[in-house]
């Protein structure tokens, strides 16, 4: 059985951009009141009291957008600064990095996702749901300036919608050549945005490695990192590429992490909502802490039945939370 010890921490469930395949387009988010966000002070009992003892080591800071969250830096800090922290990330749409990549990187954060599904700034546009003066220039200079300040190597995720960006891969693979920069690629999932599903709404790894492949060859990459992608590298590349295909290909089997919503649902399974357990209610209402420890635990032992290809049981209809919601 794989190891669990990573932690998916969603800070808030708000963003500023609404990218397609994460908000529902058209739709208005019933979102989390202050009130009912998990407090800072809440998150480190959690992960001091529950999750480090339990064998969690590695964490990352997700949202909706994390940037938005009041006080993140200080966050960051007590967090980077806990004993048994082996690893501290974030993923960000890069759009407020400009102004607090250097703050981040002083707290003590070395490693940062930023979201870059296109290079053309009408696609990009599109993508994020910006109908005002275009959003892709200040992105970019927060990539910019998150690589300035020291985040080397960075990773790209790059989520590929057939019709829409799936053009621009060889482009965005090219980002790797001189820069040590790993660009992810990740198959499109069907959460919360059924009706971008049409016949074929998500291209296979694969078909991606394969236009790499011809046009500059590609070898299997020496390290996994914590995540699922499988890792390749084009001949003579400072960087990498990443394949994520939890579409095409099962890898449920060495899964590591769990998430912990901004409201502080704990979720064992991302297309899965089985077992969730409600630590933010039952922390405030004084459950013991060791009877919280021991609930996790207990989600722990079953965590490997849940699986994605039954990914209906425990659903009603359809998912009762967004990409945005769940923290990613």
């Amino acid at each position: 059985m794989n190891t669990v010890d990573y932690l998916r921490i969603s800070l808030i469930d708000r963003c500023n951009f609404r990218c397609e395949y994460c908000m529902p387009a058209g739709e208005e988010l019933n979102y989390i009141l202050s009130q009912n966000l998990l407090t800072s002070d809440e998150i480190l009992t959690l992960l001091k009291e529950i999750f480090i003892p339990l064998g969690f080591t590695r964490f990352r800071l997700t949202g909706g957008e994390p940037l938005l969250r009041p006080g993140v830096v200080d966050l960051v800090r007590q967090i980077a600064q806990l004993p048994q922290t082996q690893d501290l990330a974030m993923t960000t749409n890069g759009f407020l990095l400009d102004t607090l990549a250097q703050d981040l990187y002083d707290a003590g954060l070395r490693r940062i996702n930023i979201s870059l599904d296109s290079l053309e700034p009408e696609t990009f546009d599109k993508i994020i749901g910006n109908r005002g003066k275009s959003r892709w220039e200040r992105t970019w200079a927060g990539i910019q300036k998150a690589y300035e300040v020291g985040f080397n190597p960075l990773k790209l995720n790059v989520v590929v919608i057939p019709g829409v960006n799936d053009h621009e891969v060889l482009n965005l693979a090219a980002l790797t050549l001189d820069r040590q920069w790993h660009v992810r690629f990740i198959e499109f999932m069907p959460i919360g945005n059924g009706h971008l599903f049409t016949k074929r709404a998500w291209i296979p790894s694969e078909e991606l490695r394969q236009r790499i492949r011809e046009c500059w060859g590609l070898t299997e990459g020496e390290v996994r990192g914590n995540g699922p992608a499988d890792v390749f590298q084009i001949p003579g590349a400072q960087g990498t590429l990443g394949f994520i295909s939890q579409m095409s290909e099962c890898f449920c089997d060495r899964c590591n992490r769990m998430r912990l919503s901004a409201d502080g649902w704990l979720r064992p399974c991302l297309l899965n909502e089985t077992g969730q357990i409600d630590l933010k209610s039952e922390l405030r209402s004084q459950v013991p802490l060791t009877e919280l420890r021991q609930q996790v635990a207990d989600l722990l032992q079953i965590k490997p039945e849940i699986n994605f290809k039954q990914r209906e049981s425990g659903t009603e209809g359809v998912y009762t939370r967004t990409m945005s919601q769940i923290g990613g």
